[in-house]
């Protein structure tokens, strides 16, 4: 509930700051920034690529109700149904929880098949869990690291451009011809203020949308630490029936 009121807070700091600039000069402000708005903003329309690549990952391609799952899967278990478990995940593969299910189960059910029992078939149980775990798990989080990295780049690009517009505003002072030394001034200190303005908003922008889809990778993973637990002790449960 805090994290919700300070992003409200700070959005409406945001509208607040920038919304009493007209269309025109929030246009004139970006022109003048030069080049280092145009970086910034590729590195804006990236970041939006990503995001929205990640974010069908994590919302779509990994939408499991994992609680549904595990409980539709603990009846087949209490009547040793391991087969019929094994394909009931198979359907739900896709998904980061039900490949690390459907792996276990295929593996436990020929460690069974094998003539393996008691604690060598536990263990044969576990570590077919903790293999799928440690091949699927990182790939839910995978390259969030980088919308650190463009909040970062687009912050310090933004102060790059503010000492390449001061480095204008003083080099007009001293070189230009009297009746232009205004103009530069003012062109010098536009890009100043511009270029860190507008870096700071895709920095906050950036940790937003990263702060949101690491939100829901950590949900993920708790739930498949979670459920893979209480499976794994369903399982060996039953084979103590």
């Amino acid at each position: 509930m805090k994290k919700f009121w300070l992003r409200i807070l700070i959005i409406s700091i945001l509208t607040l700051t920038f919304g009493s600039l007209s269309a025109k000069s929030v246009v004139e402000i970006y022109m003048e920034g030069g080049a280092f708005m145009h970086i910034i903003t590729a590195l804006f329309v990236i970041m939006i690529i990503f995001a929205i690549i990640k974010y069908y990952q994590l919302a779509i391609r990994e939408k499991l109700d994992a609680k549904s799952f595990y409980l539709k899967l603990k009846g087949y278990i209490r009547n040793k149904q391991y087969d019929e478990s094994a394909k009931i995940s198979a359907q739900f593969k896709t998904t980061t929880l039900g490949f690390i299910f459907w792996s276990g189960f295929l593996a436990f059910i020929d460690a069974k098949k094998s003539g393996r029992t008691g604690t060598d078939l536990e263990n044969a149980l576990k570590n077919a869990f903790d293999e799928a775990g440690l091949q699927t798990i990182p790939k839910v989080e995978a390259g969030l690291f980088w919308l650190d990295v463009i909040a970062q780049v687009a912050t310090f690009l933004g102060l790059l451009g503010t000492i390449f517009g001061l480095i204008l505003a003083f080099d007009a002072l001293a070189k230009a011809p009297e009746a232009l030394k205004q103009i530069k001034l003012t062109e010098g200190i536009s890009q100043a203020m511009g270029t860190t303005a507008y870096g700071l908003i895709v920095a906050i922008i950036t940790m937003f949308i990263k702060g949101g889809l690491q939100a829901r990778a950590d949900r993920i993973i708790n739930d498949i630490d979670e459920y893979s637990v209480k499976l794994i002790n369903q399982i060996t449960y039953s084979l103590k029936d």
